[in-house]
């Protein structure tokens, strides 16, 4: 588009109750790409009915479903640039797999998936996203300048949405771009016409299916490079356009999985935000070009998205190739380390996209990655922060000083402290065996190869270099057997265990417990699964589950665990679908004694009531609450009630809501949403209350509550938990640097808690690293332990 230099701006309107004279939402399409379409990608296109330029600076076009729902957000593209009067202004959105025709070159890129049929679009004075899920809410929001709701949408303007879009066919204003506040009575369905800024129209020669063709030698590079093709975003203004003989040298080529190769141009330009690399996706056909060829690429462009809220990988597609020469020298590889990688991790959008924000490499550690988008990196003596798993990944840090833990990792903290040294290694190298390494463990040398994007991780390293791994004899750990007078109380969660597993793991398991946890007089564990696992034929039972357990820890040395229980109700409380796992009280009756009072079940609730002889529960073993809507498809927390040398005391054994449904850290929506906090939040709540009963009852109650929380120690969970002091999270008494009980993406994390009343005051806490640190385990969890010497707890 022309210069912004050449117009006269006028003042930007303030809401959108009254008629538009100036900027507009011209055209709505949704249809790109999908079944039956020409064109290969949604648009919006904005008009300008005034006599001088309108300035977007700042600016965003906003798209919301037809019927929203609570977990619905308006997705943002940001706009630049400015409208000429009486000229049109065309955004790209989201691109599907079908159609023919691209459209003219677009003067904003988003990646937006619009419905078809029925969704609202706004054109929005700010880029924060809208929060109005109603037509008077939106009304009355004063960033909005124009709307647009079509099919069904509830959000519209005027006496009801516009109608006729579908696959083929977007809804438009006439060509006066008349403007009366009704979108029924505004727009009609019809044939897509996209009109971009210099009134290119598809297949206009404006790169509309053709990107760089030149018409030169097939010898020769055409007019397009691959900077050119990533841009200064983190989508490609070339998507959905095909590129003609884009030159580069092949870095890496990838044989299994998702099959191509990497090209990088050994000539870059002087922008830093532009991306020198990409990645050529061949489809089901393996590649046939070797590292160090010299190619010319022709192909189309697309965003490949690994999940719906990930980013993306810009991707040359179906892709024509001719090699040049072969053997030559590959572009040098940029640095990863403490001065190359910035602090900052990833910039916000108010949970919107930020795709369509202009990368800023030298601020935030996932912009710079960006801009390195499928080029060769490299990096040097790293210390290994997350284990090799079953899919030959582990990752490494490349700020060795970045909250290193005692033990080799990287500590995650808080939520504004993701760790921007942590980066993920693959290896391409599919003919050699991965390196078993533990955390702590070093890849010495050099590692190098193109930087790739995946859903499960983010940024990663496709190595075609690989260090060599220096092991550094990580151990695990051994806790201190608890005393005569300490009553020893400890939390595993045993990953789905169950009656059919092999005896390997059930000796594994038992020997955490028996030799790690070094026998202690109660266990709570999560994860116990029925007698037939996965089996989905309604058994709920873990007597043969358990009995294989206690008999594996009797052989390793421990004590002959008696055990409590509550089935649940088949399939009810989440986790693998006939697997009905459910926590388990262990105890060592040669030490401590179970006061059963029977009555509870599956949907019977446990309470607190006065006695005589004490506070006692109702039903022990029992279920806190087991209809509330917060244990949906969740774990039920049981209660027991137990006695040490003539000392009672309370355990309530949980696993709340795991995590699954939330945003990734490193996606495209930012800040991620959390979405699975709701209900934990709930769950914590109903615990709280519980202890609160308890104390009510007596304030001296001694209560110890634990498990699989499924959340950290700064999070809302845990402080709805504690809320009013009610309870004490004892990972806190540690020092920071071991504070974690699980390792997740290079991120030593909490996700297993105890806590404690406030009449439990003499203790001693420990979390044993056993498992999450560790290429081989057992589980992903580690356990933990709290020895608590009742005689000297005070009384208020």
């Amino acid at each position: 588009m022309g210069a912004a230099g050449a117009f006269a701006f006028t003042a930007l309107p303030s809401a959108s109750a009254t008629p538009s004279a100036s900027a507009v939402i011209a055209e709505v399409y949704g249809g790109g790409g999908n079944s039956g379409a020409t064109l290969t990608r949604d648009f919006v296109e904005l008009g300008n009915a005034g006599s001088a330029a309108y300035d977007l600076s700042g600016y965003s076009v906003q798209y919301l479903p037809g019927t929203p729902s609570a977990a619905s957000a308006w997705q943002v593209t940001a706009l630049t640039g400015a409208i000429a009067p009486g000229a049109r202004y065309l955004v790209g959105e989201g691109t599907g797999s079908g159609g023919t025709t691209a459209l003219p070159t677009t003067d904003a890129t988003g990646s937006i998936a619009m419905s078809a049929t029925s969704g609202t679009i706004a054109l929005v004075s700010g880029t924060a996203a809208l929060t109005c899920k109603t037509a008077a809410d939106c009304a009355a929001d004063p960033r909005i300048v124009d709307l647009t709701g079509y099919g069904t949408a509830v959000v519209r303007e005027g006496s009801g949405p516009a109608t006729g879009a579908s696959n083929t066919a977007a809804v438009a204003r006439a060509d006066s771009l008349a403007d009366t506040d009704d979108n029924a009575a505004d727009f009609t369905g019809g044939t897509p016409t996209p009109v971009n800024s210099a009134g290119q129209t598809p297949g206009s020669g404006d790169g509309g299916g053709d990107g760089g063709g030149d018409g030169g030698s097939p010898t020769g590079p055409g007019t397009v490079r691959v900077h050119d093709i990533q841009g200064t975003t983190r989508l490609s203004p070339y998507a959905g356009q095909t590129v003609t003989r884009v030159p580069g040298i092949v870095t890496g080529v990838r044989g299994s999985g998702s099959l191509g190769y990497w090209i990088q141009d050994p000539t870059p330009d002087a922008d830093p935000r532009t991306s020198e690399a990409v990645f050529v996706y061949t489809g089901s056909a393996k590649p046939t070009v070797a590292v160090g060829d010299s190619v010319l690429v022709t192909g189309k462009v697309t965003e490949y998205y690994p999940s719906s809220t990930s980013q993306s990988n810009t991707e040359i597609g179906g892709p024509t190739t001719t090699v040049l020469s072969s053997g030559n020298a590959l572009p040098d590889a940029v640095a990863l380390n403490a001065t190359s990688v910035p602090d900052a991790y990833i910039p916000t959008a108010s949970g919107g996209s930020i795709e369509s924000l202009a990368l800023q490499p030298t601020v935030y550690a996932q912009d710079f990655y960006e801009s390195l988008e499928g080029m060769r990196v490299t990096f040097a003596d790293a210390r290994v922060v997350g284990a090799s798993d079953a899919y030959g990944e582990l990752w490494v840090t490349v700020k060795p000083q970045e909250n290193a833990t005692a033990r080799g990792g990287t500590l995650y903290s808080s939520y504004d402290q993701p760790n921007t040294g942590r980066i993920e290694v693959m290896s391409l190298d599919t003919a050699s065996a991965f390196p078993a390494a533990n955390v702590g463990d070093e890849l010495s040398g050099v590692t190098a190869g193109p930087l790739d994007y995946s859903t499960y991780g983010g940024y990663n390293v496709q190595a075609t270099q690989l260090g060599t791994l220096v092991d550094k004899n990580l151990k695990q750990e051994v806790t201190r057997r608890q005393k005569k007078d300490e009553l020893a109380v400890a939390t595993y969660n045993v990953e789905n265990l169950d009656a059919l597993d092999t005896q390997e793991k059930f000796d594994r398991l038992a020997e955490g417990v028996a030799v790690n946890l070094n026998s202690p007089d109660i266990v709570a564990l999560e994860e116990i699964q029925d007698d037939n696992g996965a089996t989905n034929d309604g058994t709920v039972t873990a007597e043969a589950t358990l009995k294989r357990f206690t008999d594996a820890v009797r052989a390793a040395g421990g004590p002959a665990y008696a055990w409590r229980y509550i089935s649940p109700t088949n399939n009810a409380d989440g986790g693998e679908p006939g697997g009905n796992i459910r926590q388990v009280f262990l105890f060592n009756p040669k030490r401590v004694s179970f006061t059963d009072h029977k009555g509870g079940d599956a949907t019977t609730a446990t309470s607190v009531v006065k006695t005589r002889k004490g506070v006692q529960l109702i039903y022990s073993p029992g279920r806190i609450d087991p209809t509330s809507a917060a244990w949906e498809d969740s774990r039920k927390p049981l209660v027991g009630e137990f006695t040490f040398q003539g000392e009672q005391v309370f355990v309530i054994a949980n696993h709340f809501i795991s995590k699954g449904g939330d945003q990734p850290v490193h996606g495209r929506y930012q800040p991620p949403a959390r979405s699975s906090e709701t209900q934990r939040a709930a769950q914590a709540a109903e615990v709280n209350t519980f202890v609160k009963s308890l104390l009510a009852a007596d304030k001296n109650a001694k209560t110890v509550v634990l498990g699989d929380l499924n959340d950290y120690e700064f999070s809302q969970t845990v402080t709805t938990l504690t809320a009013d002091k009610v309870l004490k999270p004892l990972i806190t008494t540690l020092p920071a640097a071991e504070r974690y009980t699980y390792v997740y993406d290079g991120n030593s994390q909490t996700l297993d808690h105890i806590l404690t009343s406030p009449a439990v005051t003499s203790l001693d806490y420990d979390v044993v690293h056993i498992n999450a640190e560790f290429a081989d385990q057992a589980s992903d969890h580690d356990p933990q332990i709290v020895r608590i010497d009742l005689s000297k707890c005070r009384r208020h």
